[in-house]
């Protein structure tokens, strides 16, 4: 079963920064970031980067190097992902909202890694690199002495403009690289399919380190629109809605839980900010309809969500549907719709074979947003990359790992995961990455951490834990792991265990360890 997304040609060398700089020079007046109460126009913003590309290619770090970007968000930060595009290199998000401990994992797993850009407030999350760290503001004097226009760097469609880390099937986060041409393709669907023009600002509310937020990010700007961007290191719904209502903002990408909180926060206040936007682009984990349905059909409510599916590996977005089409009586999870421009989706069994129409198989995805792949890998994680015939023509595609089948109307629905990942406020997570966490504590002679659902149906993660001598305490557990963990990947919930279950196969038994933390609730 293959779905396949619209053709659309794209230009000989579909490069990102090429459409911002289209925009500086046809309206360099208009205003590209605002900030803190700051704004910068196209003209500035162009300028900056390219001093800072400049900068770049004189100290070598031109066409495939990788730049590490540790800033919160902020004009800087702008400058530094498109002055790093512009010199031909690929910029790899750090999100200071990590501790530390996490931080320095992230940067022993990129290869290559050229230098890091960070701020006075940001410099210290990083101090382990053994790379050069710099800071723009300090830099200010030398910047200002280099050329304002673009330099003269050959970029493809082909070459990697970002990576970022995602959790890996080993236990070990993965970078996962994305093409110039994959990224460009996905913005410019978004723009012609969802008629995306220069006012349609936006604002980004996810964090940093997000696959999603790349696309936040640069969207507005390779459609000559302004970017919002919220002084806040971690998600603050005060702070984002006031700047949706005092601002004529148009568009939100943001995951589920993000926009749940959204509309929650509208519907106690009585407000109107969200219904007043043009398009909430939304995803990233399981879509609970029923918290969101209400505030959708309030009248006059003129916002359109759309309900998206993708992965990092493949650019992002991979479908999208308009959930006004849904209606909850007639199938219980909501479609993710159908693919974007050039790119497939394949439904296929065990053995790589395409199943039948409304069978359930392995979601695969190949096309112009398959990245580059997994920087540094070796090992099994690299084989979700693979080659098939598909009308006796080779066409590499990326195994997802997500189990789908699609609807008599030509949409996708997302059935879950195949393997042990699983999903949590819009990001992946492999439970493995915190049961070695919380092994390295001590106290703790073996963990293991499953997924439940609360009432209201909400991923939850709960950790397991076999004292190594009395039992231990939660909330001494929750805090140490806090400093090496995201809080996103922190357990809600800590429960001693005399010893780990196992299935009949010798693993650990998840659906035990489930139903004894259901026994626990019922206490």
């Amino acid at each position: 079963m293959i779905l396949q997304g619209k053709r659309v040609a794209l230009p000989s060398a579909p490069v990102v920064h090429k459409q911002f700089e289209a925009h500086a020079e046809a309206t360099p007046d208009a205003i590209a970031v605002v900030c803190a109460g700051q704004h910068m126009t196209y003209a500035e913003l162009n300028a900056k980067a390219n001093r800072f590309a400049h900068f770049l290619v004189t100290c070598g770090h031109g066409r495939g190097a990788k730049v590490g970007v540790c800033l919160d968000y902020s004009a800087d930060m702008l400058v530094a992902i498109l002055g790093t595009l512009k010199a031909g290199a690929a910029y790899v998000p750090f999100d200071p909202a990590y501790p530390a401990a996490r931080l320095e994992l992230l940067l022993g797993q990129v290869p290559g890694l050229a230098l890091i850009v960070a701020s006075p407030a940001t410099a210290g999350q990083v101090g382990s690199a053994a790379v050069e760290v710099i800071d723009l503001g300090q830099l200010s004097d030398h910047l200002a002495s280099l050329p304002a226009t673009a330099p003269d760097v050959p970029v493809t469609g082909d070459d990697v403009c970002y990576a970022v880390f995602t959790s890996g099937s080993t236990g070990t986060p993965k970078l996962t690289a994305v093409r110039h041409e994959g990224w460009f393709n996905l913005m410019n669907w978004l723009k012609l399919e969802y008629g995306l023009h220069s006012g349609s600002d936006n604002l980004v509310v996810s964090a940093f380190g997000f696959d999603l937020s790349q696309r936040a990010l640069m969207t507005p700007l390779f459609c000559g629109a302004t970017q919002y961007l919220m002084a806040s290191r971690n998600f603050d719904v005060m702070m984002a809605y006031r700047l949706l209502t005092q601002h004529w903002i148009r568009t939100v990408h943001c995951a589920s839980s993000t926009l749940y909180l959204l509309v929650d926060w509208e519907t106690a206040r009585g407000g109107d900010a969200l219904t007043r936007l043009d398009y909430v682009l939304f995803g990233g984990e399981p879509l609970k309809v029923e918290r969101i349905a209400d505030w959708a059909r309030r009248e006059g409510n003129g916002c359109t969500l759309l309900h998206q599916y993708g992965v990092a590996e493949c650019t992002d977005v991979a479908t999208s549907y308009d959930l006004a089409g849904h209606r909850p009586g007639d199938q219980d999870i909501a479609p993710v719709g159908k693919p974007a421009y050039n790119i497939d989706i394949h439904l296929l069994d065990e053995q790589l074979r395409g199943v039948g129409p409304g069978e359930h198989g392995e979601i695969c995805i190949s096309g112009t947003g398959v990245g580059a792949g997994y920087l540094g890998g070796m090992g099994p994680e690299n084989e979700k990359f693979t080659t098939i015939l598909v009308d006796g023509a080779p066409r590499r595609l990326y195994r997802t790992g997500d189990r789908g089948y699609v609807t008599e109307g030509g949409d996708l629905v997302v059935l879950g995961r195949i393997d042990a990942q699983v999903k949590v406020r819009g990001m992946r997570i492999d439970p493995t990455d915190i049961e070695r966490a919380l092994g390295r504590l001590a106290g703790v002679r073996e963990a293991a951490v499953v997924i439940t659902y609360t009432d209201a149906g909400e991923a939850e993660l709960i950790a397991f834990m076999v004292p190594a001598g009395d039992d231990l305490a939660e909330n001494d557990v929750r805090t140490r792991l806090l400093g090496t963990l995201p809080r996103n990947m922190v357990p809600a919930r800590f429960i001693n265990i005399p010893r780990i279950p196992l299935s009949p196969h010798g693993k650990v038994d998840r659906a035990a360890l489930a139903d004894e933390f259901s026994k626990t609730k019922g206490l």
